[in-house]
């Protein structure tokens, strides 16, 4: 009895817990199904009591909002591959070479990506401006790998580390390179984190506000978050289509992150099996 009253609280805590957390999530997208009159009603309705895509026909009829878009996904997709592709040599390096000052670098990329990035943004606004790239997609695929790198190096090394060298020893018998037993070995091995790595990177580049709204300054050149935030003028919000491209905005990273958990679970399987 004393252990099903454990699970029996446990459980409805857990429970507790995930409704505050998807609450907010399902009020955004009922509020983008609502009519104009009912969001502005002063008695909340959990459910519309008439559906309505006016919201989302809307933003998608708007070429600035379809624009933005394209630009975030276009910035995170790029930023992911050039920040794992970095990343996975720099931290193979921290985690299986021996060299002097191994560990010194390896803090120094831990305080790089711990320094606020407030202090970073007016001296890479004035090398993004010296490069002539102000109001340039291509500033953000320029500045964001200075947080994504630093993060995903640290991550790596660390998974890195974890995979026994007997294996690589192994591979280099068999004929291998050093680059040939890190490419056949240990990347292979680490699938996991180096896709948790990407995914976690590509929501970095998805949400970023700051270095946006200083270097973007073109409506039609300006990334999803700024162009949520240019919905609201002064003291007026426009709730629906406001929330309908929260909705929006929120499906690329739900959607990546639904099919990457299998795929995680199939690597650590997989890497486990093989270990």
């Amino acid at each position: 009895m004393k252990i099903n009253g454990r699970k029996t609280l446990t459980y409805t805590t857990l429970l507790v817990l995930l409704l505050c957390a998807l609450f907010p999530i399902y009020w955004i997208w009922i509020t983008s199904l609502k009519t104009q009159l009912e969001i502005y009603n002063i008695v909340p309705t959990f459910w519309p009591k008439k559906v309505v895509w006016t919201s989302y026909s809307t933003i998608f009829s708007s070429p600035k909002f379809l624009s933005n878009l394209r630009n975030s996904l276009f910035v995170a997709t790029v930023v992911s591959f050039i920040t794992i592709g970095f990343s996975a040599f720099a931290a193979y390096a921290i985690a299986k070479l021996k060299f002097r000052g191994r560990g010194a670098m390896s803090k120094s990329i831990l305080y790089a990506y711990l320094m606020p990035r407030t202090v970073l943004f007016i001296p890479l606004y004035i090398l993004v401006c010296r490069l002539g790239l102000n109001n340039n997609i291509l500033a953000m695929v320029l500045l964001y790998p200075t947080f994504t790198i630093p993060y995903a190096t640290w991550m790596l090394s660390a998974y890195f580390a974890s995979i026994p060298k007997e294996l690589e020893e192994a591979a280099v018998i068999d004929g291998n390179s050093r680059v040939g037993a890190m490419f056949r070995v240990v990347i292979p091995l680490s699938a996991p984190g180096i896709v948790a790595t990407a995914i976690f990177s590509f929501t970095l580049c998805w949400c970023e506000y700051l270095y946006a709204l200083v270097v973007l300054t073109d409506e039609m050149s300006r990334t999803l978050p700024l162009a949520l935030s240019d919905m609201i003028v002064a003291d007026a919000f426009a709730w629906g289509p406001l929330m309908a491209g929260a909705m929006v905005a929120t499906v690329p990273a739900v959607i990546m992150y639904i099919f990457a958990s299998r795929y995680l679970m199939n690597g650590m399987t997989l890497g486990g099996v093989k270990g």
